[in-house]
């Protein structure tokens, strides 16, 4: 099945970005489950500028694939600022992407608390040389919802990390 027009358009988009700047990119999703690597490489020519995906839903996995220390996620959370900045630079450190996205979050419909409810989700870009930038977003809707605006979020964020 083929992907909504809005994703493919920001993922072509992207592409032409990461191609122009002759640079690839990297993903690490939890909530969004490798739905980010997907839109992308929905796009022909991907493998021109997707270099990899981690999809990391758990805590151990966290650690183990992108190095997020067990002393942040103990700390924070998996849904937090601090995870999604680790989570997007040992994307970055595990491969030779120039630039990466993280997304961690509560998708619903259970898992939420009132400080996290359903639809927090955290996001970060990171790319080499470049400060690590983070957003917090509350997206309403069901799981699906939450899990599709987190994907449309986070490649308009690869976008305007590019410049």
């Amino acid at each position: 099945m083929s992907e909504a027009p809005e994703i493919l358009t920001r993922a072509r988009a992207l592409g032409e970005g990461l191609q122009a700047r002759a640079l690839r990119c990297a993903t690490a999703e939890s909530c969004t489950g490798g739905w980010i690597a997907k839109a992308i490489t929905d796009v022909a020519g991907s493998s021109g500028w997707f270099e990899c995906g981690f999809v990391t839903y758990s805590n151990q996995a966290k650690e183990q694939l992108l190095g997020v220390r067990g002393e942040t996620l103990a700390a924070y959370g998996a849904v937090s600022r601090e995870t999604v900045i680790e989570m997007a630079e040992g994307a970055l450190a595990r491969s030779p992407a120039g630039i990466a996205v993280a997304v961690s979050g509560i998708a619903g419909p259970g898992g939420g608390t009132p400080e996290r409810p359903v639809g927090t989700v955290w996001f970060a870009w990171a790319g080499a040389g470049r400060p690590t930038r983070t957003e917090r977003c509350r997206f309403p809707g069901d799981r699906e919802a939450v899990r599709r605006q987190g994907v449309l979020h986070a490649l308009q964020g690869l976008l305007d990390h590019l410049g």
